[in-house]
């Protein structure tokens, strides 16, 4: 199945717009085009009961990131430090970039 390409990716600094997690900033770990959701770091933590096998030694409670929709999320921009609807722009040379739609800067990938 062929998705458009991620306005959100890994590394990306977001704030949860949405949920229980609502106001938390952290940044985004892996992001599922398929399910359009993203697990953001220390965010919309979830509790996991797991017993012991070969793979993990000791059971236990685990605590780990649960995956956020898309929609609930937004990037804050490095230059001017606030969240931030993104663009797409074309350059001279062909490449495909994001922008910031408030300072116009151009986001790192």
């Amino acid at each position: 199945m062929f998705k458009k390409h991620p306005l959100i990716k890994k590394n990306d600094k977001v704030i949860v717009l949405a949920g229980k997690e609502k106001g938390k900033i952290g940044t985004v770990l892996k992001v599922d085009l398929v399910k359009d959701r993203a697990i953001v770091e220390k965010a919309n933590m979830v509790k996991r009961h797991s017993r012991p096998g070969p793979k993990t030694a000791q059971g236990g409670i685990i605590e780990k990131e649960a995956p956020i929709h898309i929609s609930n999320l937004m990037i804050i921009c490095a230059k001017c430090a606030e969240p931030t609807r993104i663009g797409k722009r074309i350059l001279d040379d062909g490449t495909k970039v994001r922008f910031c739609k408030k300072c116009n800067e151009l986001l790192t990938d």
